[in-house]
């Protein structure tokens, strides 16, 4: 009988300063919102402050090693998703507003033009 294990890093954030508590909370998305459970009946709005990128390591999964995006809002409440379209439209958003204060984003699903009665995550700017 083989171990299971679950390993988590933190392969980049965007916290000024990291706390140790702050690393052990991003690197938690058990009490993390699943974007894509959040945007089931419409679109979400957040105003984002923070995010980590974590590459996991489990044995127990069938694919054994996988990426999740956490996404810290003002009020705290962290986003966690795997979508990589969502990614990259709120990275270049992220990096784009750097400084420039507070804003919100809209999280939304969009009908897939390669899979038939599929959906992908994006978001754009409000």
């Amino acid at each position: 009988m083989s171990e299971t294990t679950y390993k988590v890093t933190i392969r980049e954030h965007s916290f000024d300063n990291m706390t140790a508590r702050e690393r052990i909370a991003m690197k938690d998305v058990s009490n993390a919102v699943q974007i894509d459970e959040a945007t089931a009946e419409g679109s979400l709005i957040i105003s984002p402050v923070n995010y980590a990128i974590l590459d996991i390591e489990n044995s127990a999964s069938p694919d054994k090693n996988y990426t999740k995006y956490i996404i810290l809002d003002n009020a705290g409440t962290k986003y966690v998703t795997g979508s990589n379209s969502f990614w990259k439209a709120f990275i270049d958003i992220f990096d784009e507003m750097k400084g420039e204060g507070e804003y919100q984003i809209e999280i939304y699903k969009r009908p897939s033009k390669n899979y038939s009665g599929k959906f992908f995550l994006t978001c754009s700017i409000l």
